[in-house]
């Protein structure tokens, strides 16, 4: 008894031409809050609605960035560019900017963010700042 091979094609015919898939928001807000936090090694930014929601977020580590080069100024503008776009695309008109730590990315990520007709309304600094900070050690007995 010998087997043999039998095989079919089939050919499909397209019945209906598909749109290309365009993101669209899933809500429209007007206002947010955008949090940066900049510490020595990286800067994360997260814009959120008015209700602390968030929306999205980005650091210079998710950009691709490594090493010491998370926390420069150049990493910050480029992550606040990201945001800046997609807070545009969402329809954010204005925010509120709040600011967190002692970095060098603080500044960098609030000009690239505004570069995209995104108007700031106020800006806040809540920084901890130690109220002398916690005891010394002994000195050393030599």
């Amino acid at each position: 008894m010998v087997k043999t091979k039998t095989t079919t094609e089939e050919t499909t015919i397209p019945t209906e031409v598909q749109a290309p898939v365009v993101k669209v928001p899933k809500k429209k807000v007007v206002a947010g809050t955008l949090h940066i936090e900049a510490t020595f090694n990286n800067t994360k930014i997260v814009v959120s609605d008015k209700f602390g929601n968030t929306l999205f977020w980005t650091s210079s580590g998710a950009l691709g960035f490594k090493g010491a080069k998370k926390g420069t100024p150049f990493a910050a503008s480029k992550a606040g560019t990201v945001l800046g776009e997609k807070a545009k695309a969402l329809g954010i008109k204005e925010v509120d900017v709040i600011v967190k730590g002692v970095g060098s990315g603080r500044e960098p990520a609030i000009r690239s963010f505004m570069a995209h007709d995104i108007e700031i309304s106020g800006i806040k600094d809540v920084t901890p700042v130690p109220h002398n900070g916690p005891k010394p050690k002994k000195p050393r007995r030599v």
